[in-house]
């Protein structure tokens, strides 16, 4: 976890939730709000001269959507996180927010504990994908691809997930890094991905309810 104190901008339309957010992000002693917004065109601005560790931005917004938003974010502020916040579960909508940059799509029926955990997650590099989205998100195709990966290729792309390096992932795993190298060309083949943030969005999508990555 972060020892220095995390900087987060609130972007959402509706007054009483950002006070609601704020009040339970304060109270956490590693994260404090710098900023807040009710339309992306404020948050624009706001981005020019204050630079948030994390942006939690909500998914309608009176000028705009989130998915827009994200690319947006990312364009002025490259080394910023976005955590998407919403009450809206449209795969759509999660497929597009995801392919535009975010590190995080949750929904808003979650309790505070979770909100603040999937902040922390993000600051940390790891994604983070609401289980009731990601299990909505899977087609046959993919759940036919997920059957042909071999248990290592799935610890694997699960230490992706958690931002591990390759080297990492060998010494967790007792491989070379070059074999390391060569399972992972082996997966992004398999799952049909470019890259480890794709493979990593890939991953998370089908790992609710699978208890043997909990851990």
């Amino acid at each position: 976890m972060n020892t220095s104190v995390n900087k987060i901008m609130l972007v959402d339309d509706h007054n009483i939730i950002r006070m609601g957010l704020r009040g339970l992000i304060d109270k956490d002693p590693e994260l404090n709000v710098c900023a807040e917004a009710s339309t992306l065109e404020e948050a624009y601005e706001l981005l020019k001269t204050v630079t948030p560790d994390l942006v939690l931005l909500d998914m309608k917004l009176p000028d705009g959507d989130g998915s827009e938003g994200v690319r947006e974010i990312k364009k002025l502020k490259p080394g910023v996180r976005v955590l998407i916040l919403t009450a809206y579960a449209e795969d759509y909508m999660v497929q597009e927010s995801l392919r535009n940059g975010a590190d995080g799509y949750l929904l808003k029926n979650v309790d505070g504990r979770s909100i603040t955990q999937a902040i922390h997650n993000v600051l940390n590099r790891l994604m983070v994908v609401d289980p009731s989205v990601g299990n909505s998100m899977m087609s046959p195709v993919e759940n036919s691809v997920i059957a042909k990966l071999d248990e290592r290729e799935q610890m694997v792309l699960n230490l992706i997930s958690k931002g591990k390096t390759n080297k990492e992932i060998g010494e967790s795993l007792f491989l070379a890094e070059k074999t390391v190298r060569n399972l992972i060309t082996k997966i992004m083949k398999k799952i049909e991905v470019s890259n480890r943030t794709e493979a990593a969005a890939f991953w998370l999508k089908h790992k609710p309810g699978n208890r043997l990555f909990d851990r």
